[in-house]
């Protein structure tokens, strides 16, 4: 997937870039959260903007909400 460095990625691009990560290596939710922030932020929250890293953290609430909600995880 593409990034975009002129502005913040939004919530939606985090929840297909986990989706992806996810499916492509057959991992858990929260490894494909650790995957993302290993990969985009360089272990940094700030690496790419205070307004971006939130984003990320909304997408993988969403995510993990709806998962609980529709599958009964954890």
């Amino acid at each position: 997937m593409v990034i975009n460095h002129g502005g913040s990625l939004k919530k939606e691009y985090f929840i297909s870039y986990m989706k992806l990560i996810m499916n492509a290596f057959g991992c858990t939710l929260e490894e494909a959260k650790d995957k993302t922030f290993e990969r985009l932020f360089r272990f940094e929250e700030n690496e790419m903007g205070q307004q971006t890293y939130n984003q990320f953290l909304l997408a993988y609430q969403e995510i993990n909400n709806n998962y609980n909600y529709c599958c009964g995880g954890n």
